[in-house]
């Protein structure tokens, strides 16, 4: 029997997405791992690999499609001497809805229902269920894609007892992220949410119309770059705090170490050491290191630093995990390694979703000084301005120093003024004293 190949769920949070290139075309052979199309998700770029082998014998959904849901078939896989024709019908049903929807729309006189379009959303997990529980196995071997075996036992996860919701019941990786406390079912929550706060964008009347312009289509990313900024300053009180550091004996003790890391092929950027001392603040003030949960605070015992890195397609914060606990060195190499995978588009989910507080650099750019606006669910992010020569007050003498200037943004319904202060004192003593931050 044809197999029907189905928009895969990429992250826990992923509903539908834009099938952005086809790496496979009708008739080629593929075996379990080849990769066989990139789907951009609302966080990135992300590639599908196959879970059975066999030929495309037919593409449905063509490269370059917005909104695919998830569960919804793309394509048909077949081995030799099976008929499609009899798959072929049912994987084309999803364009169907349309006409029917056409048909029930309501009449001129008639209000329009605002349930209407509820039940796809709600319909897709439920229908891609039924299969998993049915297909779950074959035999004794558990049906799962090769990386979700590989992520299962990174967490020691048992694939015998997960349903899976991929392709005829195959255990993907969202299952596994699933089993391990990312669940998907906090998603829906959150983008029902979306369309009650977000405010109604202001459109250009026909004066701005008539300007010579562009008309650029969002990506998914930009879109939820948008939505998740909007409801950040609707939603959370933000408090900001700024500080100016001093950055000479920093920068004096990059170069020393610099020199010492030469033959390991390691070079310490600035914002490696500020990487640093932000995870030591946050242990050393831990009423900064949390999250507004409701009617409960989550108060964290480890600081995982997400880093905002600038891609094409707009922003995303992959996550320095235990940044308190390692070395400079080790925080260089992986930040190095993040950032250039996040602008291949590469990154897997656990390495950009969560983190508990983040830092933004944008002294590259000679900007002195700025606010920045918090990643929710976190609680605070560290915006970095220049380092450049200043009149400066040392020992009681005006002289010219290196000065930064850091500003926290905190959000108030978890944090008080008070405890947001002590973050930005500690953080910087330690810039200004960074051996501190080494011992």
């Amino acid at each position: 029997m044809p197999t029907e190949l189905k928009m895969p769920a990429l992250s826990p949070t992923m509903e539908e997405g834009t099938l952005a290139k086809w790496l496979v075309k009708e008739g080629d052979e593929v075996k379990s791992g080849d990769i066989l199309a990139e789907i951009e998700t609302d966080k990135a770029t992300m590639e599908f690999e196959a879970v059975d082998e066999g030929k495309i014998a037919k593409i449905l959904v063509a490269e370059g499609t917005d909104g695919v849901k998830v569960g919804a078939p793309i394509a048909i896989l077949a081995v030799d001497g099976e008929d499609v024709s009899a798959a072929a019908p049912k994987a084309d049903t999803p364009a169907e809805p349309p006409k029917a929807a056409a048909a029930s729309a309501p009449k001129p006189d008639e209000t329009p229902k605002a349930a209407a379009p509820a039940p796809a959303p709600v319909e897709t997990p439920a229908a891609a269920a039924q299969p998993a529980a049915a297909a779950h196995s074959e035999g004794d071997r558990v049906k799962a894609s090769p990386l979700a075996r590989r992520l299962a036992q990174a967490q020691n996860v048992d694939l015998s007892g997960l349903q899976g919701s991929g392709p005829g019941g195959r255990i993907v990786r969202a299952d596994v992220d699933a089993a391990v406390g990312k669940a998907p079912a906090d998603a829906p929550a959150t983008a029902a949410a979306a369309p009650a706060v977000a405010s109604q964008p202001v459109m250009p009347g026909p004066i701005e119309q008539a300007i010579p312009h562009e008309a650029i289509k969002l990506s998914n990313i930009r879109k939820t770059i948008a939505r998740r900024l909007t409801e950040s300053k609707q939603q959370i009180p933000h408090i900001y705090l700024t500080v100016d550091i001093q950055l000479d004996a920093l920068l004096k003790l990059r170069g020393e170490l610099n020199a010492g890391l030469q033959s390991r092929g390691v070079k310490l950027s600035v914002n490696d050491l500020l990487i640093k001392a932000l995870a030591h603040s946050l242990i050393e003030v831990p009423e900064c290191n949390v999250s507004f949960a409701g009617d409960q605070l989550l108060k964290y015992s480890r600081a995982d630093v997400s880093v905002a890195v600038s891609i094409p397609a707009g922003l995303i914060t992959p996550i320095i995990v235990g940044a308190d606990s390692k070395s400079v060195s080790t925080i260089s190499t992986e930040m190095k390694d993040l950032a250039g995978r996040a602008k291949e588009g590469k990154l897997k989910p656990e390495e950009y979703q969560g983190g508990t507080a983040s830092l933004s650099n944008m002294g590259m750019y000679g900007i002195k000084q700025f606010e920045a606006v918090i990643n929710p669910p976190q609680g605070m992010i560290m915006a970095i301005g220049a380092g450049e020569k200043r009149p400066y007050v040392i020992n009681d003498s005006l002289q010219i120093a290196t000065v930064m200037s850091a500003t926290g943004s905190f959000d108030h319904r978890a944090i008080d003024g008070a405890d947001g202060a002590k973050l930005m004192q500690a953080f910087k003593r330690l810039v200004e004293n960074p051996l501190g931050m080494l011992a």
